[in-house]
């Protein structure tokens, strides 16, 4: 493997952002993957230095509630960020990223939080509905399981809101802006639930 000498510190800000992991484990693995950001992720999960998971044990039962208003008075959000402190709840950034939070929700009308809140039923709709279509369109049988598994991965890219790409920069998805502030503020950072209301709706 190729260690290079020289990374950008812009680079090691990158993968910390992504990872949550400490400056030098990134400036490590980024020398060890020759500069190469994806395997430098990579490299962190399997040697478990992505503190971002390690939070994920931690209890998260301060926060705030993050709220947006549609101009035209018919779409409202109410969305739950939580963190581990209140000194974090009281953050600029915290409250900023609440505030996104429910902006976005209100945009994209997302199903669930993350896929695993999803309803299994909704879930085992979609695929049925994807099974028909590959089978429509004559697919091999040894690559059917494999595409429908690609169109269900796009599907919660589209409706599980951690999984979505951000409004407002889709170079980031929802669940790594959250993980940025919690590499950020070295708390766990969890959003919650959320709750879309629009006019006229059920």
């Amino acid at each position: 493997m190729t260690i290079v000498k020289e990374i950008p510190a812009k680079l090691v800000a990158e993968l910390r952002a992504r990872t949550g992991a400490g400056m030098m484990d990134c400036k490590k693995a980024l020398e060890e993957t020759g500069g190469d950001l994806e395997q430098a992720v990579d490299v962190l999960r399997k040697k478990g230095a992505a503190k971002a998971e390690k939070r994920a044990e931690r209890v998260a039962a301060e926060g705030l509630i993050g709220h947006y208003v549609h101009h035209d008075g018919k779409v409202a959000v109410l969305v739950e960020l939580n963190c581990e402190t209140d000194f974090v709840a009281r953050t600029e950034d915290f409250k900023t990223l609440a505030r996104e939070l429910a902006m976005h929700i209100a945009a994209t009308n997302p199903l669930a939080v993350r896929v695993e809140d999803l309803p299994p039923e909704t879930v085992a709709r979609e695929r049925r509905v994807y099974e028909a279509q590959v089978a429509e369109q004559k697919k091999p049988e040894n690559i059917r399981a494999k595409i429908v598994d690609g169109m269900l991965k796009k599907f919660y890219e589209e409706r599980v809101l951690l999984e979505q790409k951000f409004v407002k920069d889709d170079k980031r998805t929802v669940g790594e802006l959250v993980k940025e502030l919690s590499a950020k503020t070295g708390e766990k950072i969890d959003v919650r639930r959320f709750s879309r209301l629009k006019v006229g709706e059920s």
